[in-house]
C-alpha cells in the first residue's frame, strides 16, 4: 500500500509519542502576549483549531496563507495548522519593504495574511476586501480569530499521490531578477529534506533546539518539522543577540542551533565578555550555511566555544539540504587547522542527493528535495531544471566526494545569510535622478560575509548626492539588508565592446588575494 508523506506526520508523531513534553518555549519579550511553554498536545490542539478556522473562512485546499512574522510559537504552529490540512503556507521575510511584501502577497494569491504585531500597519497597506486579500490578522491581537475555533477541521480529501505531491509551502527568494520568485516545495520535498537533515545532523529526542535561524528562511531549513517529529523542545528567540544566544543555551540546556555566519560572529563576540565557562561546551552543535566562514572562524568555534561545527550547502529551491560537512573519523589525526579547512568545504552529498559540475563549472544537483516549480513562472522553472538537473548558479568543484563552492554564476550577493539580487539593488539606485550608471557587487566582509557595495557613475549635470543620500533613497524601495552598505563613485565602469558590464573585473580589486570569489 502507498501512504503519502505529508507535513502532518511530524506533529502527529509528537502528539502521539510525546504529548506531555514541552514543545515550545515561546519568546518571552515580544509585542504579542507570549504563549510561554506549551506541550505537544497543546501545540497539536492549536494547529487543529487553526485548520478549522481556515475551513470557516472558506480557504480551500490549495489556498495560500501568508505569514509575515519574526520567530514565534505562533509561526511554528502555522507550519502545521496551515499546511497540515492541505493549504499552502507562504512564509514572508519580515525585513522586506512594504512594496516587496505587497508583491509577494499578490503574486502568491494569498487569501489570508498573518502579520507580526510590529507590522500591524500592513493591515491597511495590503487592503482587505475587493482588490485586496480576504483577511489580515495581527498575531497576538487577533488570536481568537485564528486559533479560537472549537470545531474539528475537515479532513483533507485527496488521494495519496496527490497529497504527497501537493504544494506545502511557497518560499520567495530574491534570485537574479528584480522580482522575487516563489519556490514551490511539496509535502514530499519538505518531508524528505526534514528526515534526511534530521538524521544526518543527529537530531534525537534528547535535543533542545534554539531557533536563531528565521523560520521564514527556507522553512527554517526544515527543522520545525525534523525537531517536532523527535519531540525536541523548541526554544524561540525573536531578535538575534550574541549574549542572549549564550544565555538561552545556558538556561534551556540547548544542544543545537542553525545559523548564518553573522550569528556565528555574534556568538564569538559575546563569548569574550561571558563570565565563566561558555554555555554548551562539548554539548552544542552549530549548523552553519549561507556562506563558508573563514577557516580561522571555524577553529574559533571549536576552540573558544567548544561547540561542534557542521557546515551545510543548499538553496531555498533545494529545501535546502544538498551537502553536509561534518567531522569524521578519518580526520581525527589531523591538526585543528587542517580539520577546520576540511570542514569549510560545502560538504558531501546528503543521502539521496546527486551532484555534478558541468563544463562551465556550475554545480548541478538532483534530489527529491528539489522544488516542484517556481510559482506562476514556467520559464524560470524550465531554465533552472534544464536537463533534469537543478542548476544552482554556483561555481565550484566536486572532488573526493566533497563539493567546494568557489564563485557565483548568478548575480547574487549573500550578506548575513540573506540572498540579495544585485540587479534589484541596481534598479533602486537607477531610479535616483542623479545616477547615470551603477554596478552592485559583493565584497568580502568579516562580519557579514559579503558587503553590498555600489559602484556609481553620476550624471554630471545633476546635483551630486552623497553616498548617504543614495543609501537613504534605496531604503525607500528595498529592505534595509538589501541596501548598499558602501557606495563608491567612479568616472566610468568597465564594459565589453558590446556594452555589457564586466563585474568580474570590478570585483577583482576587492577580492585580490582570495582563493575564492565568495566569502
Amino acid at each position: 500500500m502507498f501512504y503519502p508523506l505529508t507535513i502532518s506526520d511530524f506533529l502527529d508523531r509528537a502528539v502521539t509519542v510525546y504529548p506531555d513534553r514541552i514543545a515550545v518555549v515561546d519568546e518571552p519579550a515580544q509585542p504579542a502576549q507570549s504563549w510561554g511553554e506549551i506541550t505537544y498536545a497543546e501545540l497539536g490542539r492549536r494547529a487543529r483549531a487553526q485548520a478549522a478556522t481556515l475551513d470557516e473562512l472558506g480557504v480551500p485546499v490549495g489556498g495560500r496563507v501568508a505569514i509575515v512574522s519574526q520567530n514565534s510559537a505562533r509561526m511554528l504552529c502555522s507550519f502545521f495548522g496551515v499546511s497540515g490540512w492541505g493549504r499552502v503556507l507562504v512564509p514572508v521575510n519580515f525585513r522586506l519593504a512594504v512594496a516587496e511584501i505587497q508583491y509577494i502577497v499578490e503574486h502568491s494569491g494569498a487569501q489570508v495574511v498573518l502579520v507580526d504585531p510590529d507590522l500591524a500597519h500592513l493591515k491597511d497597506e495590503l487592503g482587505v476586501g475587493e482588490g485586496g486579500v480576504d483577511h489580515v490578522f495581527v498575531l497576538g491581537q487577533d488570536d481568537d480569530k485564528i486559533w479560537g475555533s472549537t470545531a474539528d477541521p475537515r479532513p483533507w480529501e485527496a488521494d495519496a499521490v496527490e497529497k504527497e505531491n501537493a504544494t506545502a509551502t511557497i518560499n520567495y527568494t530574491s534570485g537574479t531578477t528584480a522580482r522575487p520568485k516563489g519556490v514551490q516545495l511539496t509535502h514530499r520535498n519538505n518531508w524528505l529534506n526534514a528526515t534526511v537533515f534530521g538524521w544526518q545532523a543527529s537530531v534525537d529526542d534528547r535535543d533542545v533546539y534554539l531557533h536563531t535561524l528565521p523560520m521564514f528562511h527556507a522553512n527554517g531549513w526544515g527543522h520545525p518539522f525534523a525537531a517536532t517529529a523527535m519531540g525536541v523542545k523548541h526554544v524561540v528567540i525573536r531578535q538575534i543577540d550574541g549574549a542572549e544566544i549564550l544565555r538561552r543555551i545556558d538556561e534551556h540546556a540547548v544542544t543545537y542551533l542553525c545559523a548564518a555566519p553573522a550569528v556565528v560572529a555574534a556568538a564569538l563576540d559575546a563569548a569574550k565578555d561571558w563570565q565563566g565557562e561558555i554555555p554548551g561546551r562539548d554539548r552544542v552543535r552549530i549548523i552553519v550555511a549561507g556562506a563558508p566562514p573563514p577557516t580561522r572562524t571555524i577553529e574559533r568555534v571549536r576552540e573558544e566555544l567548544g561547540w561542534e561545527f557542521i557546515q551545510i550547502y543548499g538553496l531555498t529551491e533545494t529545501a535546502p539540504l544538498l551537502t553536509m560537512s561534518r567531522m569524521r573519523a578519518e580526520w581525527d589525526h589531523l591538526d585543528p587547522t587542517e580539520q577546520a579547512r576540511l570542514l569549510g568545504r560545502a560538504g558531501a552529498p546528503a543521502v539521496g542527493v546527486r551532484v555534478m559540475v558541468d563544463d562551465t563549472g556550475e554545480v548541478l544537483a538532483q534530489s527529491n528535495h528539489n522544488l516542484a516549480s517556481y510559482w506562476e513562472n514556467p520559464e524560470a522553472t524550465a531554465e533552472a531544471q534544464a536537463g533534469d538537473w537543478f542548476h544552482t548558479g554556483d561555481g565550484g568543484t566536486f572532488e573526493d566526494g566533497y563539493v567546494t563552492i568557489a564563485d557565483r554564476k548568478k548575480d547574487v550577493i549573500i550578506t548575513g545569510g540573506e540572498n540579495v539580487s544585485s540587479i534589484e539593488v541596481e534598479d533602486a539606485l537607477m531610479s535616483h535622478a542623479a545616477v547615470r550608471e551603477v554596478a552592485v557587487i559583493g565584497i568580502p566582509d568579516e562580519k557579514w560575509g559579503e558587503l553590498v557595495t555600489a559602484l556609481v557613475v553620476l550624471d554630471p549635470e545633476a546635483d551630486a548626492p552623497s553616498a548617504g543620500d543614495l543609501i537613504t533613497h534605496c531604503r525607500q524601495h528595498l529592505a534595509g539588508y538589501k541596501c548598499p552598505k558602501r557606495v563608491e563613485f567612479r568616472d566610468e565602469l568597465v564594459r565589453t565592446a558590446t556594452g555589457k558590464l564586466q563585474k568580474f573585473k570590478l570585483r577583482q580589486e576587492f577580492w585580490e588575494g582570495q582563493d575564492r570569489q565568495i566569502n
